[in-house]
């Protein structure tokens, strides 16, 4: 029933003149979903308060509430045609009406840890692309035919809202900065095993698929009421850009079952690392940072280390934001283990002195969908300076694309030789997998490129022609970047 709905959502927008590709029809279904949701939601509360004898103080005036105006019922149960708003008058009503009152919001709410205020933010941040009134009409009628009332039903909804992400990953333009495969994410919480009372934090969270993902994790088994409260309120954090991803995190996180995300709408960046307080501190972090922006030199001008590249800007919050002994798990793209700029060679050296690093895992080309880089991820410990760094390099054995892509078996090896290291301590020797002493590391470039001695004991390495065009892929990027700073030089 879910995937037909949503499948039927997408028929009717492909046809509206402000809808072109999933990232909008992401967008549209998002903020239509989010009031059934928090529909479904006072329901549920204003129930729970009549078993108790109280009685419930709703977050919507009855105007506004999904019943008034979106789906009004009459005594049978279906839908009062006579009272339904349809055509220009439902238009009229969501543009000039609806949406003003849930931006104000910001103004009304008592924090913004609190829903009230995440249901500001959202009605500020985006607007009704749909212009026909009819269509927005079949298009309710289809959400109103949605449940989310049971478990069951939540999990079936989080993971057709995965594939929309997914698909909006795939469809161009940015799309691809919201998606990390949920394989290489599950592998990541693998390698740290966070637990119930440490906090969790993505400073660049997209569509927050690290935070949903260790919310999965973390809720399997048996849970105590106060596991449950610690879970909802004080485990995920997140911080996010743009606009749209920062709505599609909200809705990702409660269709996960996290009633009101910690999701900050923020420039990250914009924050000096001098004024990060112990009580600011994360015990984990997990991020997939984007990389290829460039930042202005205001705010460059908060990190020690002084660099137009996004990514680099990134990791030093993260290492920063950490609180000692706490670990991380970032993708960066793997040009940064051997760059031999300033910025790269001295956050290297920060992160080697400051922080244990302790694995690498060598990601191939197509791991990321359409992004035209490789990746590496780095896993590491803060407050002890690195001794030995393990590299595992991911081999699945096949070239990786849209209708090939990464899955949880291919990350299985490097699954169970983590939990062998864990295990045992000592960092296991296989074809895929080797030690490098830090001591043994050029003082100069500190250099950590990816070199795996059974390879280059072998002889020539052979690439696969998708390898070697992905590594043509990353130079004209990298050439086109330069050429452009020339450009503005001259300009």
């Amino acid at each position: 029933m879910f995937e037909q709905a949503f499948r039927n959502i997408d028929d009717i927008l492909h046809k509206e003149a402000g809808c072109t590709t999933e990232l909008d029809y992401t967008e549209q279904s998002s903020w239509l979903l989010f009031l059934k949701y928090l529909d479904s939601l006072e329901a549920d509360k204003a129930t729970e308060a009549a078993l108790e004898g109280k009685k419930y103080s709703y977050i919507l005036d009855a105007l506004y509430r999904w019943e008034s105006w979106a789906a009004p019922k009459g005594k049978d149960g279906q839908l009062d045609h006579h009272k339904a708003l349809t055509g220009d008058d439902l238009v009229d009503f969501v543009d000039r009406k609806l949406f003003p009152y849930l931006h104000g919001f910001t103004q009304r709410a008592t924090g913004p840890a609190t829903i009230e205020y995440k249901i500001g933010e959202i009605f500020g941040e985006i607007k009704n692309k749909v212009r026909s009134g009819y269509s927005l009409r079949d298009i309710i009628d289809q959400i109103d035919g949605l449940r989310f009332r049971s478990q069951t039903e939540k999990h079936e909804l989080s993971h057709l809202y995965e594939a929309k992400i997914k698909n909006m990953g795939n469809a161009g333009r940015n799309g691809g900065e919201y998606y990390t495969p949920r394989p290489l994410i599950r592998a990541m919480i693998q390698v740290l095993q966070p637990r119930i009372g440490q906090t969790i934090y993505d400073g660049a969270c997209g569509s927050a698929g690290f935070l949903c993902e260790a919310f999965v994790h973390l809720s399997q088994g048996k849970l105590t009421t106060k596991d449950l409260t610690t879970l909802q309120t004080r485990t995920f954090y997140g911080k996010e850009k743009k606009s749209l991803a920062y709505v599609i995190a909200i809705m990702n996180l409660i269709l996960h079952g996290i009633e009101a995300p910690n999701i900050v709408h923020t420039n990250t960046l914009s924050e000096n690392l001098a004024d990060i307080q112990e009580k600011d501190r994360y015990d984990i972090v997990l991020a997939n940072p984007p990389f290829g922006g460039k930042e202005r030199p205001e705010v460059q001008q908060n990190f020690p280390i002084r660099t137009g590249e996004t990514a680099f800007l990134f990791l030093q919050h993260f290492i920063k934001i950490l609180r000692a002994g706490g670990r991380g798990g970032i993708v960066i793209k793997n040009t940064f283990l051997s760059n031999t700029d300033n910025a790269s060679v001295s956050l290297r050296k920060l992160l080697l002195e400051s922080c244990n690093l302790h694995t690498v895992l060598d990601c191939p080309g197509g791991t990321f969908q359409g992004a035209g880089v490789k990746t590496v991820v780095l896993f590491f410990e803060k407050g002890a300076p690195t001794r030995k760094v393990w590299y595992y390099q991911l081999d699945p054995g096949r070239n990786m694309g849209k209708t090939n892509p990464l899955n949880d078996a291919d990350l299985s090896d490097f699954i169970d030789l983590v939990a062998h290291r864990a295990s045992t301590g000592e960092a296991p020797v296989t074809e895929k997998s080797w030690s490098v002493d830090v001591a043994a590391i050029d003082p100069k470039t500190w250099d950590l490129s990816v070199k795996n001695p059974r390879a280059d004991s072998e002889g020539v390495v052979h690439l696969s022609p998708v390898e070697i065009l992905d590594q043509i892929e990353v130079l004209d990027g990298e050439s086109a970047q330069v050429l452009a700073n020339i450009r503005r030089l001259l300009a």
